[in-house]
């Protein structure tokens, strides 16, 4: 297994959700701040409010979670609909990480960009448009993650320094049954975006912490990863054989010394690893 490489040194302001479209073998990413949609090394969306996430659909194009909902983009045309907006969320709010589960619903929550109050929620839209509140009283939504038999989902909110992980109802999308399985120490960060591999294990992105983190579900870490960002934000499995690792950061409030140690913050990296990746799930039937 490789150490992280620079893929890109883009200097973002905050890098985030990276989302691997098998079909096109390219990545997706965004910077959340500068409202901009990255395809690889190049800009492919450069949006009028702040970007959360995105995923590939099933039919082409993307689905988007922007400041305030959720919408698709059409490439072929350069338009974005929209598909829904939850009902009810504060004015400073916005969408944050998110992804789509193996049915091809899009699992996103929000978060108070200001990152003060718990006025966040997780929140489920099928491929109909309807959306549905699975959490609240978040503070940072990030993180989310299946297990292989899709019958768990891990989630973060990132002030805890938990990993919760639900049981999930693939049918209906509902969740079940809370229980913290990994609780970080100061010394490593805070986790923020998250993936996991075939094997069942999760792999974690941590802010202030210049790593990757690699976990069984039980809990036992199993392997750590310098990362050459300070704020490492969330990763991704892809490539050919489903076996690379690409991973976003961020460079957003760094003062000198710190981007002096990490010039590279804000780059988004890439390591070969030795397990195969759980897919990058698309929105559609």
């Amino acid at each position: 297994m490789m150490l992280p490489e620079l893929f890109y040194n883009a200097k973002a302001t905050l890098g985030e959700s990276p989302a691997w479209d098998a079909k096109t073998q390219t990545l997706y990413w965004v910077d959340v701040l500068e409202k901009r949609v990255y395809a690889g090394s190049k800009l492919f969306i450069q949006l009028d409010d702040y970007v959360g996430c995105l995923a590939p659909r099933k039919d082409g194009g993307l689905v988007i979670a922007q400041r305030f909902g959720f919408w698709s983009f059409e490439p072929d045309t350069n338009k974005l609909i929209t598909l829904a907006s939850p009902k009810g969320e504060p004015s400073n709010n916005r969408f944050n990480d998110g992804k789509c589960d193996p049915r091809g619903r899009f699992v996103a929550g929000t978060m108070d960009h200001n990152e003060q109050e718990a006025s966040g929620s997780l929140y489920s839209l099928s491929v109909d448009g309807r959306v549905k509140r699975l959490l609240k009283d978040i503070r940072i939504s990030n993180g989310i993650a299946w297990s292989p038999d899709h019958k768990t989902l891990y989630f973060i909110d990132t002030p805890t320094k938990d990993v919760k992980a639900f049981d999930y109802d693939i049918e209906t999308g509902q969740i079940a049954n809370p229980r913290v399985i990994i609780h970080f120490a100061d010394t490593f960060g805070f986790p923020d975006g998250m993936t996991s591999d075939m094997n069942g294990n999760l792999w974690i992105a941590m802010w202030n912490g210049a790593r990757i983190t690699q976990w069984k579900p039980d809990g036992t870490l199993l392997e750590q990863f310098a990362v050459p960002a300070l704020q490492v934000t969330s990763c991704v499995f892809g490539g050919a054989d489903m076996d690379e690792l690409f991973i976003t950061s961020a460079r957003v409030g760094m003062d000198t010394a710190s981007l002096g140690k990490y010039p590279q913050s804000g780059g988004v990296f890439r390591m070969k690893t030795n397990v195969t990746g759980m897919p990058t799930f698309e929105f559609g039937n």
